[in-house]
């Protein structure tokens, strides 16, 4: 069972719907047991940084969260998801972050041609191989952000450009990260989330 974790920051609907079409078993929970149980999680988020660590500090999920990764389980942030996994973030001052992939989620600064947010499809040029970056290469992904996670280059998979080569997906170990909503991004963003539910499958029947 992939647990999406619920804290009323995250595009839900549609994730769960998403996973559904994949004939993946989810389920919407913030129950910790179902967490520490679950064959992998994901992280959705749509909000600000700091808003959402508390909601998830407020829940108990933090040490959940973490205790869950250190035993290996696969986890996926997507977005604002993706953002937390990060050291700390920037936005309206300074909020200390999951601290599982090295990094600072910044500000995106608007450019001639580059407004901020973010808004829009955007094709993928991967650096770096990953169970999920397979066929990405190209590809156009839908992005809607205004931060992005400023992380060294060996933990950066994929990028996407806009002005500078935006962070699109980031992972360490097992835990990924995809700055766009692959739950919007048509049969490229569902592909992605079947290889996760693969990894988080294959994780289960290996231990």
């Amino acid at each position: 069972m992939i647990i999406v974790i619920d804290y009323d920051a995250g595009n839900t609907a549609n994730v769960l719907r998403a996973l559904k079409n994949l004939g993946a078993k989810a389920e919407l929970s913030s129950d910790k047991d179902k967490i520490a149980s679950a064959s992998g999680l994901i992280l959705p988020g749509v909000g600000a940084f700091p808003t959402a660590m508390a909601e998830l500090e407020k829940r108990g999920l933090v040490s959940v969260i973490k205790e869950a990764v250190a035993q290996g389980k696969p986890l996926l942030g997507i977005c604002l998801g993706m953002q937390l996994l990060l050291d700390e973030g920037l936005e309206h001052g300074e909020t200390k972050g999951f601290g599982f992939i090295p990094g600072v989620c910044r500000p995106m600064k608007a450019r001639k041609n580059y407004p901020i947010p973010h808004m829009g499809w955007n094709d993928l040029r991967v650096r770096k191989d990953t169970p999920l970056t397979q066929r990405v290469e190209g590809q156009a992904v839908y992005f809607v952000h205004s931060y992005y996670t400023d992380t060294p280059k060996d933990y950066c998979d994929v990028v996407a450009e806009y002005s500078f080569p935006v962070p699109a997906m980031i992972h360490k170990d097992k835990v990924f990260g995809v700055q766009f909503h692959p739950e919007k991004s048509g049969q490229i963003g569902l592909d992605m989330m079947k290889r996760f539910v693969d990894l988080c499958q294959s994780d289960t029947e290996n231990k």
